[in-house]
């Protein structure tokens, strides 16, 4: 019966008579679509979120308000790439670069494109009502042009700069990864080899630090060991050993235990030790500078309390080491090899070093002990690979100067659930700086000019600036999408020192191109009255795990960079779908629905009435099972009443257009129109305030 009424809507054009159906209304109602991602075929989670929107579109349709139906696709960054890698045979980046970039993003074209077609036609069987023929797509000229004039506009604030950091590195994809990757989708339970060891002390003979670490590969970069100041530390006999460690953590200790003395953390401070590596080139001059430093962060519930610090391949070390201008030891290359200074380990990947470096550990008479731990550990969100850290240039937006505007833009949203806006306030009290560059291919080539002759920096904030200023390379670019490697013939002068410039190769944080649309969708560069007559949106929605720290924040912290005010005025929001036991879907599981399936067995309308009437502040447990219960409960009963109807007025040759003039009514007419108004009553304010949920329940209990 789904496939007739789809059929039948076809042939009566009822999509495009239901769009514009309100054209002429006065009042709209603005939504803007997060954009569902073009790099696969939707998912049953996907569903449920393109049900909520179909919902209330369709519901604000019925109330005769004036809409824009479009539909929107992501399809830049490295999701993308990684799965045209897959179908390539592809292992890293050289073999991209190997293969010609602009083949390769071509590729990434016609992957978006394919899969935006696929997901169109599967929204269409979900009973999806969208202007398919005006879906906007992320990667499109308007777009790109449109994050260079927001680039522009924080370059002029002062905001964009280059800095050096030890950050998260995929060693497979070759790029760096933002604090919204990690920690959102990029962490997973891992089982590593932990090892603890002895750092000898030069001031105290035959005495030694006892250290832990859970990244043995990182011991080569050692500069400094830390503890913490406050806490009370033992020097203990163990083994013929004298080793110092904190007092709560005697129990890691094997055998016979012997406490000599105590001591707080701050008289350790300033002791010198030997490295476990200090013959590697690579430490000629971190060797000198090896102490025990003071650090509140060190704590007392794991390990050994003092920590190993390489400040070129830690985060926190990195900081650490800046405040107190240790030397930095910067292992790697992008691919995950140690690099030349490195003796024995130079040239090798870092994930196959682990065991080699406990044996040299024992060999040097340091390696107390190595112990599996399971902890969680960042991976790449894309490909899954363990992630390193890695001294490297990156660019950023300072967001100081931001984060009380986005808060005040927070605050005047309408979140739904309500909890939503406590989420979103708490990761703009905690966000660092955005890191927006990554060192790929497919994705927005970011508009940056930097000198290396003076060090001046250029924003381009227009395709036109770009021509303006262009002094080569335009003719080549002309005609072609603005992204790698067409742009990157472009050079421009500088305006500093004259010297020939070209754009930094980096490409953009793809949460920029999804956090534009709301200016690029309507219009903003070329048409401002037809933005301000749809800007903000009355409403936006996806699911809150993680967009609260993605999409919602990129929304709003772009909206508050060029406007300074709220993108949007509600934010609709949804939980996790999880397999009908409550467990996580996974392929390798096999306990993953796929969208076609679950439409061909348990039928569109079941599927939406079972997205509808759950709580959206809770996960969905979704199956074949509770999909039977919405048929036997709901679906059947319904049809029920509506065939034994439609029975019995042909027998008796009801004619509705009679009935409906009747004089009088029986009582059981007028009650039925009673609790028929009743219900339309409270629907509508379920509706209005976002609880489908509860107008679910009513509609079923009418």
């Amino acid at each position: 019966m789904e496939q007739d009424t789809l059929r039948w809507w076809n042939e009566n054009d009822m999509n495009a008579r239901y769009r514009a159906k309100n054209n002429d209304a006065k009042e709209h109602f603005s939504f803007i679509d997060g954009p569902i991602t073009a790099n696969n075929p939707m998912g049953v989670h996907h569903a449920w979120g393109r049900t909520y929107k179909d919902l209330f579109l369709r519901f604000r349709n019925m109330q005769g308000y004036r809409q824009r139906f479009q539909n929107g696709f992501d399809g830049q960054g490295l999701w993308v790439e990684v799965e045209v890698e897959k179908e390539l045979g592809f292992k890293s980046k050289h073999d991209i670069e190997d293969y010609g970039i602009d083949r390769f993003v071509e590729e990434c074209k016609a992957r978006v494109e394919r899969f935006a077609d696929v997901i169109s036609e599967q929204s269409k069987r979900l009973a999806m009502w969208m202007d398919w023929d005006d879906s906007y797509h992320t990667m499109a000229d308007e777009n790109n042009y449109m994050i260079w004039q927001f680039l522009k506009r924080c370059h002029e604030k002062g905001w964009i700069y280059e800095g050096r950091d030890s950050m998260p590195w995929c060693p497979r994809c070759g790029t760096g990864l933002s604090q919204h990757e990690i920690v959102t989708e990029g962490y997973q339970e891992i089982t590593h080899n932990s090892v603890y060891l002895k750092f000898p002390l030069l001031d105290h003979e035959g005495e030694s630090l006892l250290l832990w670490t859970t990244t043995p590969w990182t011991l080569p970069a050692n500069v400094a060991a830390a503890v913490h100041p406050e806490n009370t530390y033992v020097k203990v006999r163990n083994n013929g050993d004298v080793l110092y460690l904190g007092k709560e953590l005697l129990n890691i200790l094997n055998g016979d235990v012997e406490v000599l003395e105590e001591m707080p953390g701050s008289k350790l401070a300033s002791w010198r030790y030997q490295g476990p590596f200090d013959e590697l080139p690579a430490q000629s001059e971190a060797r000198d500078a090896h102490r025990v430093l003071e650090w509140t962060e060190v704590g007392s519930e794991e390990g050994t309390g003092i920590v190993h610090i390489a400040p070129g391949a830690g985060a926190e070390d990195f900081q650490l080491g800046k405040e107190h201008d240790l030397p930095i030891v910067a292992p790697l290359t992008e691919d995950g090899d140690y690099i030349g200074g490195f003796d024995w380990l130079s040239g090798r990947n870092v994930s196959e070093v682990n065991g080699d470096i406990f044996k040299s550990l024992e060999e040097k008479g340091v390696l107390y002990s190595v112990v599996p731990y399971t902890h969680r550990y960042p991976v790449c969100w894309r490909c899954n690979t363990e992630l390193v850290f890695r001294l490297v240039d990156e660019w950023f937006i300072g967001m100081d100067d931001l984060r009380e505007p986005m808060k005040e833009a927070t605050r005047s949203i309408t979140w739904a659930p309500s909890f939503g806006r406590d989420r979103e306030l708490e990761w703009l009290d905690n966000m660092h700086d955005w890191m927006i560059s990554k060192k790929r291919y497919w994705g927005l080539a970011l508009p940056i000019y930097k000198c290396d002759c003076c060090g001046r920096v250029d924003v381009m904030g227009s395709e036109a600036e770009l021509e303006e200023r262009a002094v080569e390379g335009w003719d080549e670019f002309e005609g072609h999408s603005p992204h790698r490697p067409w742009i990157d013939a472009v050079k421009i002068s500088c305006l500093g020192c004259g010297e020939t410039v070209s754009r930094i190769p980096d490409v953009g944080n793809p949460w920029l191109d999804a956090g534009i649309v709301s200016f690029s969708t309507l219009k903003y560069r070329t048409d401002k009255d037809h933005w301000k007559d749809w800007f903000p949106a009355d409403w936006i929605s996806e699911s809150f795990p993680g967009q609260f720290r993605n999409w919602f924040y990129s929304l709003i912290a772009m909206s508050a960079a060029l406007e300074n005010t709220a993108p949007t005025r509600t934010v609709f929001s949804y939980a996790l779908m999880r397999d009908e036991t409550g467990a996580e879907m996974h392929k390798s599981r096999g306990n993953a629905i796929w969208f076609e399936d679950a439409a061909d067995k348990m039928g569109v309308d079941t599927m939406r009435w079972l997205y509808s009437r759950h709580n959206p502040s809770a996960n969905l447990n979704f199956g074949y099972g509770p999909g039977d219960e919405v048929r036997r409960q709901f679906m059947i009963p319904l049809w029920n009443v509506y065939s034994f109807f439609v029975t019995y007025a042909n027998l008796d040759d009801w004619d509705p257009a009679t009935a409906d003039s009747a004089t009088e009514r029986s009582e059981m007419d007028r009650w039925l129109l009673s609790e028929l108004n009743r219900l339309v009553g409270n629907v509508t304010e379920y509706f209005e305030t976002w609880r489908p949920m509860e107008a679910c329940a009513r509609s079923r209990s009418s």
